[in-house]
């Protein structure tokens, strides 16, 4: 009993002698905070009647939604009454009663992909106004050229996170300009500034561009989407996430943060094959340090657009270990 005391005085007597000692441990990380995308989601044809009837195609991920911190998703059409069909293959137009079940699972969206404008400016100033209604937020789109480009600025257990989205898929027609309303195009000097505006005009800690590119039905990302990908990282991107090639893609890492090319669909009946009936719902873990892991949750999708959680499939999954980058089994109890 003596020794035990004896010893744990001279510890004290140690540690407030040499408080240099005690700094080299690493500082606790502020609480982390969960973040789920989901990727291109159309919620007209079939999901859209689904909701009229009651019933809610977000139901097989709801829980997954639930327990997030903050949940959005590519919203791949425009949701208003208004407007003409533009001349294209296919125009996505959903009824502005789906918003309600929409705000249930997400708390924003991401407009810039290339169906937000199928039915005219007016139609997507229509839906901005009847997101604001629902007190959805959105990123990459506005009003106006300005608006298109300031980041989505949401606050979670003291982190302030910008959200920012970006189209590069044509047709260029959706983009905003001075005084209409449209989508944020991914210029690379624009996007660049607008990355590094977040952080010092709106003092951000983490920043998040959400990405519309690349060729459909191809599993590998292009020279363009990887250029543009690092090109976003250096300028202070704390992760990338992309979708519209309609499946997933690879991952690929660059400064030690993640770059998630494609999370392919998550609700859409216009599908053409089995690869683009399964995407991913990622799911980030983040704090001030960054991003510290991620897994992703597959959609099966089936022939009426409406996903279900496939826990079996394995899906990518990763955690920061310090300044290490590792993969991790989905599953693992080294995942979120």
């Amino acid at each position: 009993m003596k020794r035990s005391f004896l010893c744990a005085v001279w510890c004290l007597l140690w540690a407030l002698a040499c408080p240099a000692a005690l700094a080299e441990t690493p500082p606790r990380a502020s609480s982390d905070v969960q973040l789920v995308f989901a990727g291109d989601t159309t919620l007209d044809s079939t999901p859209g009647a689904w909701i009229r009837r009651g019933q809610d195609p977000f139901a097989g991920f709801g829980q997954l939604f639930a327990e997030a911190d903050l949940r959005l998703l590519n919203l791949e059409c425009v949701v208003a009454h208004s407007g003409q069909a533009v001349a294209k293959h296919y125009t996505f137009r959903a009824h502005p009663r789906v918003l309600r079940t929409l705000k249930r699972h997400v708390d924003g969206v991401t407009l810039a992909n290339n169906h937000s404008g199928d039915f005219g400016r007016e139609a997507f100033a229509d839906m901005l106004g009847l997101l604001k209604t629902h007190q959805i937020a959105q990123a990459g789109g506005g009003m106006n050229l300005t608006q298109a480009h300031t980041p989505w600025l949401v606050e979670r257990k003291g982190l302030r996170i910008a959200i920012l989205s970006y189209n590069e898929f044509m047709p260029r027609s959706y983009e905003a300009q001075s005084h209409a309303p449209g989508v944020a195009w991914s210029d690379d000097e624009q996007v660049v500034d607008d990355i590094r505006r977040a952080r010092r005009d709106y003092q951000a800690d983490i920043v998040l561009p959400f990405m519309h590119w690349g060729w459909e039905n191809e599993p590998k990302a292009n020279a363009r989407q990887r250029q543009l990908a690092k090109t976003m990282i250096e300028a202070g991107a704390d992760a990338v996430i992309g979708g519209h090639p309609h499946v997933t893609q690879d991952i690929e890492f660059h400064q030690g943060k993640p770059i998630l090319y494609s999370v392919g669909n998550f609700i859409m009946k216009e599908t053409d094959n089995a690869q683009q009936r399964l995407g991913w719902v990622v799911r980030l873990k983040i704090n001030k340090m960054g991003v510290q892991a991620f897994d992703t949750h597959t959609a099966r999708i089936n022939q009426q657009g409406i996903p279900r959680y496939d826990k079996k499939t394995p899906s990518p999954c990763w955690q920061k270990s310090w300044d290490k980058e590792r993969p991790c089994m989905a599953g693992h109890p080294a995942a979120l």
